[in-house]
């Protein structure tokens, strides 16, 4: 029986995502896991896997097509199978255009001699097939009759692109009027506008640049704001708007963590990823996780859930906003496992190769800072989870030791911000403690 692909959900306010490429065709063998497909969504592109071994077949879907999630783009049969006749959803029509309902469509149609096809096309073009002069037998619309009046019409300055073609095109100061469109009709599509900007580093540099304006009688420099700082800002908006936080400091010892570091990285296990601080300090906050179940915790509606998968959540600074790929169940893996992992994940996020389970189902984050020279701040937490670690540097100071003498310790300061709504202030305040002992005695963690 043939399997359905969908358009999946990479996060909880998402309504649709681009296909940017196809990476298997209609015919090719797959394995479960395989990448079949690129598409982008307002944060980053991700890859749909096969959901098991088969044939890919029955692609609903060309490349630059904006997809509505859960809507089905492809089907996997076994060696003898066919895919399912089944018509694609009307992809999303770009800004400016709108689209006739369905009903005023098919009632149409009804009225006028019009292929199938004619009236999916139809549909996604915002044509309305009564206008369209049909050239097929007795008089029948056609696709290419209705192709080539969409084409016909008076141009209202605007250039047919799809909605993620424009999206990139805004984000990157792009002029789509110098972009090849390869979409029906020279259609540009989000694709198109990638490969413009790739092939043309200097006029990108150029475009990219703030634009001067007027202020009242002031200057300033006007940049657009992405779609991923909007996505990044309504989150945390809605995050520090909803979640009462909490804030608790600690400045903890870490010269013995920093020594357990630099020995660990002369094992043979650091080889391919060496162990830096935040890997160390993912695996201790995972034991302790798994110790505080509140702190590992989600609201939803009023039910607490608790989770048994730890699952720590770092965050990563791109050129274009902030993103938090996830090492899941980190309780239960060493610390070079870590490393590694969050190795992979950085290089898959500076590349935009990020797949969905690298950003979901995170139940805490922790955010270093201390690269950047930052003493301490505070981080707002990222929803749904009900906490976050914000870590500053380590630096050389002067503390007492057991008998009151002055040593020079390497001390940095973590702040844990919590959701008050979930965490009470004791049940921080033993998270916190037992974050400390780990990082001053990590003798007492697990490699």
């Amino acid at each position: 029986m043939a399997k359905e692909v969908i358009m999946p959900k990479f996060g909880f306010t998402q309504e649709s995502a681009e296909i940017v490429k196809w990476l298997k065709q209609d015919g090719d063998t797959v394995e479960m896991g395989d990448p079949i497909a690129e598409v982008t969504t307002d944060k980053v592109n991700m890859e749909v896997e096969a959901t098991e071994s088969g044939i890919l077949a029955g692609l609903l879907f060309k490349e630059g097509d904006v997809v509505p999630v859960t809507q089905v783009i492809a089907y996997i049969v076994k060696p003898g199978e066919s895919a399912p006749q089944r018509m694609a959803a009307a992809p999303q029509p770009p800004p400016g255009v709108v689209s006739p309902p369905i009903e005023q469509v098919s009632a149409a149609a009804s009225q006028t001699a019009i292929t199938p096809v004619a009236m999916r096309v139809a549909q996604n073009l915002g044509v309305d097939p009564q206008l369209v002069v049909g050239t097929g037998i007795g008089g029948r619309v056609t696709r290419e009759d209705v192709e080539s009046f969409a084409h016909s019409q008076p141009a209202d300055g605007k250039v047919r692109a799809t909605p993620a073609a424009r999206r990139i095109a805004r984000e990157q100061q792009v002029d789509l009027r110098a972009v090849q469109g390869t979409g029906p009709n020279a259609r540009v599509q989000g694709s198109d506008v990638t490969q413009f900007i790739s092939i043309q580093p200097t006029a990108q540099d150029t475009l990219v640049k703030p634009v001067s304006a007027m202020v009242g009688n002031m200057e300033a420099k006007v940049v657009p704001m992405t779609s991923i700082r909007r996505t990044i800002a309504e989150r945390l908006q809605h995050s520090y708007q909803q979640a009462p936080h909490i804030y608790f400091d600690a400045d903890v010892d870490v010269s013995a963590l920093d020594a357990l570091r630099q020995r660990a990285n002369q094992l043979p296990e650091a080889r391919d990823a060496k162990v830096s601080l935040t890997a160390l300090l993912i695996r201790i906050a995972s034991w302790a996780l798994a110790k505080h179940p509140y702190v590992n915790s989600r609201l939803d509606d009023n039910k607490i859930l608790l989770f048994t998968d730890v699952n720590v959540g770092m965050a990563v600074a791109l050129e274009n906003g902030l993103i938090v790929p996830v090492i899941r169940n980190s309780d239960k893996k060493s610390v070079f496992n870590i490393a590694s992992e969050m190795n992979a994940l950085v290089e898959r996020a500076r590349l935009g190769q990020l797949r969905p389970d690298d950003l979901t189902n995170g139940t805490f984050t922790i955010s270093n800072l201390g690269m950047f020279g930052v003493d301490r701040f505070t981080a707002i937490i990222n929803p749904p989870q009900t906490a976050i670690l914000a870590v500053g540097r380590s630096v050389k100071k002067f503390v007492p030791d057991e008998t009151g003498q002055p040593v020079v310790r390497s001390m940095m300061t973590i702040t844990l911000s919590a959701d008050h709504r979930v965490i009470d202030g004791a049940v921080a305040a033993r998270f916190l403690d037992d974050l400390r002992k780990g990082i001053e005695q990590p003798e007492l963690i697990i490699l």
